[in-house]
């Protein structure tokens, strides 16, 4: 009697075992490590231009992302999440965590300026301060920041290093980092008074996460954009990383027919671009290009290649 009750004992403690382990294998297998430069998601952010303040953790307990957090986070950027149909990027918050993970863990960032709507940007651009028309600021991927004890040259440096969004420094304690196309600038190099016009020069197309399972929904958006009111073929490429002049295979946007060119007439629209990522693709690293239609002007681009991609089983 003793050793069958040893040996139910035993079983259920075998079968708990192996519950939790596949419970945490499913964990890790639904939630993978969304970005490339991803840190903890811990973070305390302070605003000083509206006295907001906030300490959150971008991540549950199983790896998935915690809304309450990014709602705070919007809360402390003043950004209008109802309106824009998403939150501030997240790429932007854990490469942020990642920084301050690493060079000041635990302290506060303190944030000059974070989310600003197109007419405030060209308010202060009209009071002659050092922004740019097509800042990223008003995408909500951007912010000028300040950390406790650590030098703006420091803290430009380290992210420069890493090429991994824009990073740039004016001068003293703060810098601007954005989730935008990897580049990096100074005062004298930052090109924000330019008055030429910009024809969407600058435009820059990016993917919601870097890693994607087969079958998933790609969420794409334009950032930069100094003008609207031009369309999107229907149908976008695909390329490996490493060879940009092959496509791989071509997929169609969500909600479009093949035919048309889809119209991008506001910011809105211009950041909910959606398509599924083909079952058929080997792991590996991507990149995914659109071209444009009914161009608005000839010296805008003809097409848009996104960041690097990685796709995961």
């Amino acid at each position: 009697m003793h050793i069958v009750s040893r040996f139910l004992k035993s079983a259920c403690i075998l079968l708990s075992c192996t519950l939790l382990l596949a419970g945490s294998l499913h964990a890790a297998i639904q939630q993978p490590d969304r970005f490339f430069f991803m840190g903890s998601g811990a973070l305390h952010l302070k605003n000083l231009r509206n006295n907001r303040e906030a300490q959150v953790n971008l991540l549950n307990k199983d790896g998935s992302f915690n809304e309450e957090a990014f709602n705070k986070v919007d809360w402390v950027f003043d950004f209008p999440t109802k309106e824009k149909g998403e939150h501030i990027s997240p790429r932007l918050l854990f490469m942020l965590s990642y920084f301050v993970d690493r060079l000041a863990p635990g302290k506060v960032v303190n944030i000059e300026s974070a989310y600003r709507s197109p007419e405030y940007n060209q308010r202060i651009r009209d009071n002659g301060n050092n922004v740019a028309r097509t800042s990223t600021h008003q995408d909500g991927i951007a912010l000028d920041f300040w950390l406790p004890k650590v030098s703006g040259k420091r803290l430009w440096n380290t992210i420069k290093a890493k090429n991994c969004g824009g990073i740039g420094h004016y001068g003293g304690k703060v810098v601007h980092l954005d989730a935008g196309k990897p580049r990096f600038w100074e005062a004298a190099t930052s090109g924000t008074r330019a008055k030429e016009p910009d024809y969407n020069r600058h435009l820059y197309l990016s993917t919601e996460f870097d890693r994607y399972r087969p079958k998933e929904k790609v969420k794409l958006s334009f950032s930069g954009l100094s003008d609207f009111d031009f369309g999107v073929h229907p149908v976008i490429q695909i390329f490996r990383a490493d060879n940009l002049a092959n496509p791989v295979t071509g997929i169609r946007l969500n909600h479009v027919d093949e035919n048309d060119c889809l119209r991008i007439g506001d910011r809105k629209a211009a950041r909910s671009l959606t398509t599924l990522m083909p079952a058929y693709l080997s792991p590996g690293k991507y990149v995914i290009k659109m071209e444009f239609c009914e161009k608005p002007f000839e010296q805008m681009p003809s097409e848009a290649v996104s960041n690097p991609i990685e796709l995961i089983q």
